[in-house]
């Protein structure tokens, strides 16, 4: 399950976007997939803008400076296993963030992970699920095998996906450094199950260079 195009633009700054496609079909049959390389974040915006990967630049990976990125770069993107770290500047304005998006063998995208970790003890994000969901029973996580957490209900639909917004706490955080997988499970509009699982390799890395490169 890997991570897909992306377009710079956030919040009426800047941001970085990733765009779904093909998901019309999958959920009736959504199968493990090995993770793709990310490389931009998304939202839930339905305006996109034309990739810019040009504008990508990659960074030395040391620390950034006090209110910038590293060798004065306008943005970063890298990757870390599984997970990619993007970050863009304008001006005084900066946004960093980890994120994983999952394609099928064909391209078409199934399911992507952007989170905001400004200082690694806590993060939020959103969540992208294909369409075809029975939207009322709603996702829930588990960590490995560890217990189920509580349901979390999609926030809307949108053209790149039905969202739904994510948190975890420090506590839930030192599990996934450690886990191998973050297991997803919804229910198919028909009510066929329907299980993702987003891998955590590269995980831990990502989240220490995202709260680095935020402060």
């Amino acid at each position: 399950m890997r991570v897909g195009e992306g377009c710079l633009r956030f919040a009426g700054i800047v941001a970085l976007q990733v765009v779904f496609a093909g998901w019309a079909g999958y959920a009736a049959s959504a199968s493990p997939l090995p993770p793709s390389k990310p490389d931009t974040t998304i939202t839930d915006a339905d305006t996109l803008a034309a990739p810019q990967r040009d504008r990508i630049a990659q960074a030395p990976a040391g620390g950034a400076g006090a209110s910038g990125l590293p060798g004065g770069a306008s943005s970063l993107n890298e990757a870390h296993k599984d997970w990619a770290v993007a970050c863009v500047l304008q001006g005084t304005a900066k946004r960093c963030v980890l994120s994983q998006v999952q394609a099928q063998q064909n391209g078409q995208r199934v399911l992507a992970i952007e989170l905001n970790a400004p200082n690694g003890n806590s993060v939020s994000g959103t969540l992208a699920m294909p369409f075809g969901l029975a939207l009322d029973s709603g996702v829930i996580l588990q960590i490995d095998d560890k217990p189920a957490m509580p349901v979390l209900r999609f926030r809307t639909c949108v053209p790149i996906g039905c969202i739904v917004n994510i948190a975890f706490d420090a506590p839930t955080l030192a599990m996934l450094r450690t886990a191998n997988a973050l297991k997803l499970k919804a229910t198919a509009d028909g009510g066929n199950a329907m299980q993702l699982s987003i891998s955590l390799q590269g995980f831990a890395s990502a989240l220490d260079r995202v709260s680095a490169l935020s402060r």
